[in-house]
């Protein structure tokens, strides 16, 4: 590859240097990864070498602005990896994936770079820094120490040893995710088995099925969940069985696709990493490092909400054993008898929204319009811009002058080629250093309807809009000097935060009057489904937090294992199942009824993501969100001032500074459990 035929070797000349994706090929990745690796070695070489005694300038910031190839290609090809790709990319993504890993590993292990890095901490009072300056150096010499540059150059080794394997296994547990999942979904031959369904929802089957090459069929595939949410409307209970038990045993069932020895490989690395670097486990070394401190208190604040959850879907369990006329439950009519009890309790059918939830207007007359009133911002679509999927559209974002801020990119629909679940991703990041503005960019995945139909949203979907808006808000707010601080770089157990506060205005009474509007007539949603709408909100709240509590305790139960606990034997698969039966047995949430939200084997948060042992990072999270939802009501809701307030104080500061510190300076004072205890209907745990 030449200079002048690789896209990633020089910086985009589109605007806000959006990646040009109508130039990028397959081909161009590989080499684009080993020419930024190579220039980022020389530049770090160049650095250690320097003769002068290390400055701020010139190690630090020379740190920040190297690698700029590398960050280039490294931002696209992550997000395409997981939102559109193919084998050819899959097998890319083995390759490369461990040699970024080495790379890494090359300069954090670097004794001379890590002597100039320790040299300038050692001296940071007498540096005249300024906060953020003084916040980055402290950032780079804990992310050395915490990489193993204080290591012996035997540990060194067997390090990176460990973080190539683990890297590769990584990305086999994330390729097995998504063969187990796409191979999982249910063909339905007759469509008088899926009575219940909406009629565009049987549309929507029917294309699935015929985008496989079965025709006249009818295909229901799966998301990351436990629960497909057909489950609420199927009325045939063997369909319903076949659904739930094809769903729980994805990636556990002896197939090509099997994650259970790749899990347990994950796990043992980690253990051994963990015990390489000086803790006794993967949690205390992940969450030293997170706003919890201690995987010791992570794990106490689940615990002290489990009882208080259980509790409640017990009785949610009898509820709806009754409503099927039943004395117990079966996990797979769940859904069905919390929709039928919901309406009974409320006269509300969640289905009867969805005419009211047109993808279009949720998100220009929702998302967007909340957006505009708290923060000013103005949007305008750029079908000029190429994109990566003719699926994904382009927004380009003003601030209230016309002054321009960055682009939103939005992937909504889903694919056989894209990961299950919902996230955002940055192509470019903010930095004054590097005179760059954010291009951010949100993954959903929501049933693409045919060709001349409208997208109708669960409320789910809705509110999962909002949610990674609040993702990128963080990603389009930032304001900072140095990459290495931008945007979303903070905790992962506050990077949550921003993403569910955004939650709460789809239900603010004023959004959501200008986005529920009738698909057809324009007709606002009626006053009558709003408050039902509301007034069920806490609904089914005991097995929400339950479902989610299992999955985050049985995160926590894998990776508090030390390196000589971590289980083995001839069959994966049966030591996999005993362990996660054992660990949810010892947590008091082993509810026959309620699954995880995630099991071990389809778990991508923690086994192919950044969440290993941080998936209790949501509820953590939503105690700020929730004790922030109660700030807003307090001091006037959906208002600029507030707004501006909350984008100034914390949005815009990205990982700058201490993330409970900005909490702190935006309320005013430490957070509260409380509100979130109310919100989930634990009262008793108060």
């Amino acid at each position: 590859m030449t200079d002048t035929n690789n896209p990633f070797f020089v910086p985009s000349t589109l605007p806000y240097e959006m990646p040009p994706f109508d130039t990028i090929e397959e081909a161009h990745y590989l080499p684009a990864v080993e020419r930024g690796m190579a220039e980022q070695r020389a530049e770090i070489e160049a650095i250690v070498s320097d003769p002068e005694p290390a400055t701020f300038e010139n190690t630090v910031v020379a740190l920040e602005r190297s690698g700029r190839i590398l960050q280039r290609v490294l931002l696209v090809f992550y997000n395409i990896s997981s939102a559109d790709t193919n084998p050819n990319l899959q097998d890319l993504q083995k390759r490369i994936a461990p040699m970024v890993t080495a790379h890494q590993d090359e300069m954090r292990l670097d004794a001379r770079l890590f002597a100039r890095i320790k040299d300038l901490h050692d001296r940071a009072g007498e540096l005249g820094l300024d906060e953020e300056q003084a916040w980055l150096l402290r950032r780079y010499h804990l992310d050395f120490v915490r990489a193993g540059a204080a290591l012996s150059d035997e540990d060194k080794r067997r390090l990176r040893e460990l973080n190539e394997e683990l890297a590769l296994l990584s990305t086999t547990f994330s390729q097995n995710q998504l063969a187990a999942t796409n191979a999982a979904a249910v063909v339905i031959d007759d469509v008088a088995e899926l009575d219940g369904m909406s009629a565009d929802a049987i549309t929507s089957a029917a294309k699935a099925a015929a985008a496989r090459g079965l025709d006249g069929k009818y295909l229901l595939t799966f998301n990351n969940f436990t629960m497909h949410p057909q489950l609420a409307a199927l009325t045939d209970p063997k369909v319903r069985e076949r659904i739930y038990t094809a769903s729980i045993r994805r990636g556990n069932d002896g197939s090509d696709s099997d994650n259970s020895e790749t899990v347990l490989r994950i796990v043992a690395a980690r253990a051994e990493r963990a015990a390489l670097l000086g803790y006794s486990d993967h949690a205390a070394y992940t969450i030293e490092d997170q706003t919890a401190g201690t995987a010791q208190a992570a794990a106490d604040m689940l615990a002290r909400l489990a009882p208080a959850a259980v509790a409640n879907v017990r009785v949610e369990a009898v509820e709806r054993a009754q409503v099927l006329g039943r004395e117990t439950i079966d996990p797979w009519d769940w859904s069905l008898a919390t929709e039928r009890l919901r309406k009974e309790r409320y006269d509300f059918d969640a289905s009867a929204l969805r005419p009211y939830l047109e993808l279009e207007r949720v998100l220009r007359d929702g998302v967007f319009f909340a957006a505009n009133r708290l923060y000013g911002l103005s949007f305008t679509e750029r079908s000029d811009l190429p994109t990566y999927h003719p699926d994904v559209r382009v927004f380009e974002v003003f601030e209230e002058d016309g002054s321009p801020l960055g682009l939103f990119c939005a992937d909504f629909f889903t694919r056989d080629s894209k990961n299950g679940g919902a996230w955002m991703n940055s192509h470019v990041l903010q930095s004054r250093l590097l005179d760059q503005r954010p291009v951010v960019v949100n993954n959903l995945n929501i049933p693409k309807p045919p060709a001349g139909e409208k997208a109708l949203l669960t409320f789910d979907e809705v509110t999962t809009m909002f949610h990674e808006f609040g993702h990128a808000l963080h990603g389009l707010f930032s304001d900072v000097t140095y990459p290495r601080l931008a945007g979303t770089n903070v905790p992962r157990d506050f990077v949550e935060f921003p993403s569910q506060v955004n939650e709460m205005w789809s239900t603010w009474p004023e959004v959501l009057a200008n986005y529920a509007r009738h698909h057809e007539t324009g007709e606002p949603m009626p006053r009558e489904l709003v408050d039902r709408l509301l007034e069920s909100q806490q609904f089914n709240e005991g097995f929400a937090t339950t479902e989610y509590l299992a999955a985050a305790l049985l995160d926590l139960a894998w990776h508090r294992l030390s390196a000589d606990r971590v289980p083995s034997g001839s069959d994966a698969r049966a030591v996999v199942e005993a362990f996660e039966a054992a660990a949810l047995e010892t947590a008091g949430v082993a509810v026959p009824e309620v699954r995880p939200r995630y099991r071990t084997t389809y778990f991508g948060h923690v086994f192919s993501s950044g969440y290993s042992a941080g998936y209790y990072s949501y509820i953590w999270s939503e105690v700020l969100d929730a004790d922030t939802v109660a700030w807003f009501k307090e001091n006037g809701g959906l208002t600029r001032a507030n707004g501006d307030r909350f984008r100034a104080r914390l949005l815009s500061r990205g990982g700058s500074t201490d993330a409970m510190g900005l909490f702190r300076d935006f309320a005013g004072r430490d957070p509260r459990i409380e509100p979130l205890l109310r919100k989930r209907g634990l009262d008793a745990a108060i």
